[in-house]
């Protein structure tokens, strides 16, 4: 062990747990960006609202999000 680690042994475990947790972030920051958690978000909402309410699939989802962003130009804007 090097002469500052022996000293400081706790140290290493904070900066273990901080990487972790930038690294927890970033990848909460990267799903939240990219609208991979969209579905999660619907089918919690319909769950809660209406329990009973059947629950599309997640391709019916994405397909129904397509359709969405495809029907109006200005609300999705693509350039393809």
């Amino acid at each position: 062990m090097s002469g500052e680690a022996a000293r400081h042994p706790g140290r290493l475990g904070v900066l273990a747990h901080r990487v972790r947790a930038g690294a927890r972030w970033i990848g909460w920051y990267v799903r939240e960006v990219s609208g991979e958690t969209a579905y999660e978000k619907y089918a919690a909402h319909v769950r809660r609202h209406d329990p009973d309410a059947e629950v599309m699939t997640r391709r019916q989802f994405e397909r129904s999000r397509m359709d969405a962003r495809e029907a109006d130009p200005r609300d999705g804007f693509r350039c393809c």
